[in-house]
């Protein structure tokens, strides 16, 4: 009776979960391979931990390990472990019944005390059963570690299983996969050492095929940081980066609530985005307990930390049952939440304590903060303290946070001042900054399209409200100007009702260009610049949305005001030339409008605008 072979039938219902197993549980086919060597791992911790608790005398000499062979004239993959084992009736429990987890049952008969000593990654049933996606015959042989002998279970992944002796094993399990004419190449070893390096690279166990360990790196996130030294960092970097340079920064935590997560994350030091070579992808890979579960996660950070490079490892996030989907949204929310406060706080922690290197990510990496503030309120606070602009108090490339600029702000000054240029040099020579520069209040200089929409989504900063100097309504603070008692007494200005009757016949000749045009109180030296009635949009965030036709380019124009500056030379020469010359007066008032416009960053028409310049170079130069 020992020698006999018995047949029996799985249980009702599993034929049916069987055949979505093998047909629609796994998007891809490699999988089976992580899921089999995920399944030896456990059956090695399980013995792990069992020859703990009590010391296993039966096959004490053998290694813990797994091993796994091809044979390509075979066509045939085998997978081998030293592990726990099976006894004939585990045999029947565990692969005879479909979704039926043995490492579960395991885990929960554990007192509560062992548990903190064992890992357990498996599904058993569940994950057994890929092996059918590319087997047409599975044999599992196994003996348990109290000795018992040993037996083999077979199956085609029909509705029947065999299980008869098997004389001479070793403790452990062999799995001997007999490939399907079109799986064929999991028998060749490089394919199977590129499936371990991109699934099982960390699992705690050696992995042999071919005699040749093949995960010899070491998940150095579960260690602690005492114990790892920067060339390990750097190398570890190197592999899962599959970078050749050394990292920028990096951070390594670990978190026990609200979830147990361990992490290593990594920022380059090369921005590839922004060299044209394409949208980056997610650099960081989610393990569960050091198996890979989710590479190059879209989910565990917000698509605006894709630069970043690492991995997330969390025990705690539950996991269907092939693996690739992650069961429960609530906790992928608060793992992505957990990681995203932690690196945003790691950053706050190095502008602080190293602000040259903080710096040297900005000018890499800023733009993707910028497009975390414009799209991403819930870590709106977090992201202002990190925002760097050049500034009027700065030198040239000297980037200062919106703390600098409150810490620095004059008495009775309640806003936060900025202005959007192509360059500083072009902001400075502006009318823009004019009032500003006399009045000794610190400005901004927005040089990235981008910034007065990161602006303008922050709104306010530690109680301030941000606004952009080029606002018809802008109301600077009262204050000494700088520079009084050091200059020439500032001109006389046009007399109110000259200044008001100009206004009014600019308004005329410009028409529905502008929706008005007004006496300036902050131009200084410049004879005009253009205004927007709408505060809540910049001349640069009009620019923009300009460009990938938005907006309505009349419907905008209808939004603008132009200020003029009634102690102007050239202003008040137009008042006059007015009354002298009302055809030359119109050409001078349209260029002042186009240089505004100009000034402001807003397209103009050229050919106009230089034929024009024409007729007034040839009268300024006495022709007729």
């Amino acid at each position: 009776m020992s020698e006999q072979i018995v047949t029996r039938e799985f249980q009702a219902k599993t034929r049916k979960v069987l055949d979505i197993v093998i047909n629609s549980l796994y998007t891809e086919r490699d999988i089976f391979i992580r899921e089999l060597i995920s399944n030896a791992a456990d059956a090695l911790e399980k013995f792990r931990h069992r020859n703990l608790v009590e010391k296993v005398v039966f096959d004490e000499h053998v290694p813990l390990e797994i091993t796994i062979d091809g044979d390509d004239k075979n066509h045939t993959l085998t997978i081998t472990d030293t592990g726990i084992g099976m006894t004939l009736d585990e045999l029947e429990t565990n692969l005879g019944t479909i979704a039926h987890s043995g490492s579960s049952q395991f885990w929960e008969e554990l007192a509560e005390a062992a548990r903190k000593d064992v890992s357990l990654i498996g599904q058993f049933g569940v994950g057994f059963y890929s092996a059918f996606m590319a087997a047409k015959k599975v044999r599992v042989q196994s003996r348990s570690w109290d000795g018992s002998e040993g037996h083999e279970w077979e199956s085609d992944g029909g509705g029947t299983y065999t299980i008869k002796p098997c004389p001479g094993l070793h403790r452990g399990t062999r799995i001997i996969i007999d490939l399907k004419d079109d799986a064929q190449d999991y028998a060749n070893k490089y394919s199977i050492e590129r499936i371990i390096r991109q699934y099982s690279s960390f699992v705690p166990y050696p992995i042999l095929v071919a005699g040749k360990k093949v995960n010899t790196v070491q998940a150095i996130w579960t260690r602690a940081k005492s114990e790892i030294s920067e060339e390990e960092y750097t190398e570890f970097y190197k592999f899962i980066g599959n970078a050749t340079d050394d990292p920028l920064l990096r951070v390594h935590f670990t978190a026990d609530a609200p979830l147990a997560i361990q992490a290593l994350l990594y920022v380059p030091k090369e921005n590839f985005e922004a060299l044209g070579i394409g949208r980056t992808q997610p650099g960081v890979n989610l393990y569960c307990q050091k198996v890979l579960i989710d590479q190059h996660s879209e989910n565990i950070l917000p698509e605006w930390l894709r630069f970043l490079k690492g991995v997330v490892d969390s025990e705690d996030l539950p996991l269907n049952i092939s693996r690739q989907a992650l069961q429960d949204n609530a906790l992928v929310f608060k793992l992505r939440k957990v990681l995203t406060k932690r690196f945003l706080k790691f950053l706050k922690e190095q502008a602080k304590e190293a602000p040259d290197t903080y710096t040297s990510f900005w000018k890499i990496f800023g733009i993707y903060l910028k497009e975390g503030a414009t799209s991403d309120f819930e870590y709106r606070e977090e992201l202002g303290e990190l925002l760097r602009f050049e500034s009027s108090k700065g030198g040239k490339d000297t980037l200062v946070s919106l703390d600098d600029y409150v810490a620095r702000m004059q008495e009775g000054q309640d806003k936060i001042y900025y202005i959007n240029g192509p360059s500083r040099e072009a902001l400075e020579t502006g009318p823009y900054v004019e009032m500003f520069r006399k009045r000794d209040i610190e400005i901004l200089y927005t040089l990235e399209p981008i910034d007065d929409f990161v602006l303008s989504h922050l709104g306010e900063f530690s109680g301030k409200k941000l606004v952009s100097a080029d606002r018809a309504d802008l109301e600077l603070p009262a204050a000494a100007d700088k520079e009084a008692g050091e200059t020439a007494p500032a001109a006389e200005p046009l007399a109110e009702a000259e200044a008001k009757t100009l206004c009014a016949w600019i308004k005329e000749v410009l028409g529905e260009r502008v929706k008005d045009v007004t006496l300036s109180s902050r131009l200084v030296d410049s004879p005009a610049m253009i205004v927007n009635a709408d505060g809540y949009l910049t001349s640069s965030m009009e620019r923009i949305l300009r460009a990938s036709s938005r907006v309505d380019h009349l419907a905008m124009s209808g939004k603008k005001n132009m200020e003029i500056n009634p102690a102007s030379p050239l202003i008040k020469k137009l008042s006059w030339l007015r009354e002298a010359d009302q055809a030359f007066a119109r050409d001078v008032t349209e260029q002042i409008y186009d240089n505004a416009m100009i000034q402001a960053g807003l397209l103009v028409d050229s050919q106009q605008m230089v034929s024009r310049n024409y007729r007034i170079l040839e009268r300024m130069a006495g022709r007729e």
